[in-house]
């Protein structure tokens, strides 16, 4: 098995951009480009280049509502 390349690139600027509407939270590492989405549970998907055998970026879905829950936990 071949392996996966996971955040390699330190010279790869990070791109995010966060939807209000549905509390998602997506990061880019480098420009946004298309990837296969691989849902790792709790809302979290990674994005990977089959191509290039790495990981392009994350979706965070309900990163609001987390830190929402957490703040209320620690208070």
């Amino acid at each position: 098995m071949e392996a996966v390349k996971v955040f390699e690139r330190k010279d790869v600027p990070l791109d995010w951009d966060y939807d209000d509407d549905a509390d998602t939270l997506y990061l880019s590492f480098g420009e946004p480009k298309a990837a296969v989405g691989l849902d790792i549970g709790e809302g979290v998907v990674v994005r990977y280049d089959e191509q290039a055998k790495e990981v392009v970026g994350l979706t965070i879905v309900g990163v609001g509502r987390r830190l929402e829950e957490y703040v209320k936990a620690k208070a």
